[in-house]
């Protein structure tokens, strides 16, 4: 690709301004979603090869980097944190500074960086990622100001230079955007429409990481379950590659891949779990049956203010449709406290749903207002004390069901990928069975990056403990 190949020239200048300089080093951090990662290991892959080499401490690196999530107001708060102290960094060491991500297609963060933080070089967003090369290139030549920021939909870009942060798992992006416009999220608004990666480049991609070790993919995107729905639904051309056309098709043929022992995939959007998707899942035996299923909020008329295109009844129907054709199904979910003009009464709905379907994890959040959107214009906000207490309340049932969830894996063998040595005993290892479970166990460190067996013995709340048979 002609753009790409553009931005593989500006890589190559860049290393050769650098070549009389053999310790150059970057600092990244990366906000939000598993996306952002995903887009923060090309931003490395970039890095790299122009000379660079990743460091954890801002005050050694040369570049700083920071690649924004804008869905919560606390990542504001960290970015604008780590700007101040950046300002005597720079000012101490030349220190190039860089923004990237979906918090830089907001104006407004835009427009307060220019006037509280003008000392910051490059400024670029979503669908300039690609970029970078260009943007960084110029800022090191010329000392000006970049801004590198387009309101329209980006294109996608393959063949991008990528570091991942794991060698034994990695994530693919399928798709890009999102057409939902749930009223709570900015996404739509700062990631464009859906666009589709082509089957063959997917396909591909996994097999080269097959090939290199990879044990464990997942796959992105915003709404994953909808792909390539957008093409086909307005005959935008694709070229059809072993048969897929979906995304039920897309999970068939990774399922066929060799070398690769397990399939995720986030986000999915509970109206896109369509009957060809559930039996894909259930017949495909790579893909883990722990399943990412979004609830936001278990109130009909919550979910109807959300945008969310479902009501209570069928979410419940949805689960117990699942359930009954995948077998050994878990899920897990996302909740959002405190939506504006939800009753204490409308509150008891989502609680109720957590007691019916009793999730593998709950990723729960205080909802919080986003320019932008329209939930940040609709009357009857929730007071702040309002929404602590319901956070509170979930939070205490779902931990209240996570010993019960606990207990069925002891005494069971589950298949672990065992990750590394654990954060908290280094000599204990560690992995994660298929519905996700943290285990540790004793064990040679040869068996990092295997798949293995583990009888588990105890169940500790936040993790299993297993043994080797």
């Amino acid at each position: 690709m002609k753009k790409v190949d553009e931005q593989k020239n500006y890589i190559k200048e860049i290393k050769d301004l650098n070549k009389n300089n053999k310790d150059l080093k970057y600092c990244i951090l990366t906000m939000g979603c598993q996306l952002n990662e995903n887009d923060s290991e090309k931003l490395c892959g970039m890095l790299e090869e122009m000379g660079y080499t990743k460091t954890d401490n801002f005050e050694d690196a040369n570049i700083a980097l920071f690649n924004t999530c804008c869905v919560r107001e606390n990542a504001e708060d960290k970015l604008f944190g780590k700007l101040g102290e950046l300002k005597r960094i720079k000012e101490k060491n030349g220190t190039i500074i860089a923004i990237g991500g979906c918090m830089m297609q907001e104006q407004h963060i835009i427009d307060k960086i220019k006037q509280s933080y003008p000392f910051v070089d490059v400024i670029f967003g979503t669908h300039t990622l690609y970029r970078f090369p260009e943007d960084l290139f110029k800022a090191l030549q010329t000392k000006e100001k970049i801004k590198d920021v387009i309101d329209i939909d980006g294109e996608v870009f393959e063949g991008l230079p990528i570091k991942r942060d794991s060698n034994i798992k990695a994530s693919v992006t399928i798709m890009y955007g999102c057409n939902n416009f749930c009223t709570y999220c900015i996404v739509p608004y700062v990631r464009g429409r859906e666009r589709s990666r082509e089957p063959r480049d997917i396909i591909n991609e996994v097999r080269e990481l097959a090939k290199e070790g990879y044990k464990e993919i997942t796959l992105l995107g915003q709404n994953v379950n909808s792909y390539l729905r957008v093409e086909r639904e307005k005959n935008i051309p694709f070229e059809e590659y072993e048969g897929v056309n979906s995304f039920a098709t897309l999970l068939r043929a990774i399922n066929k891949i060799d070398g690769i022992e397990r399939i995720r995939f986030v986000s999915p959007h509970p109206k896109d779990f369509t009957d060809d998707v559930i039996d894909a899942i259930a017949s495909s035996d790579k893909v883990c049956k722990l399943i990412h299923l979004p609830l936001q909020s278990g109130n009909t008329k919550v979910l109807k203010e959300m945008n969310r295109k479902y009501t209570k009844e069928q979410y419940l129907d949805l689960v117990e449709k699942m359930k009954n054709k995948i077998p050994n199904l878990t899920l897990s979910t996302d909740i959002i406290v405190g939506f504006p003009g939800e009753t204490d009464e409308e509150f008891e709905d989502t609680l109720d749903v957590v007691r019916k379907v009793k999730f593998e994890q709950v990723y729960m959040f205080i909802y919080s207002r986003r320019v932008g959107t329209p939930g940040d214009r609709m009357p009857n906000q929730v007071p702040e004390e309002i929404k602590h207490k319901r956070f509170n309340r979930l939070k205490e049932l779902v931990e209240s069901q996570i010993e019960e969830n606990n207990q069925k894996y002891v005494g069971t063998i589950q298949k672990v990928l065992v990750e590394g040595t654990s954060k908290n005993n280094p000599n204990m290892l560690t992995g994660r069975t298929d519905s996700n479970k943290v285990v540790i166990f004793e064990g040679d460190k040869d068996l990092i990056n295997k798949m293995i067996d583990l009888k588990i013995e105890s169940e500790h709340m936040w993790y299993l403990k297993g043994v080797s048979i």
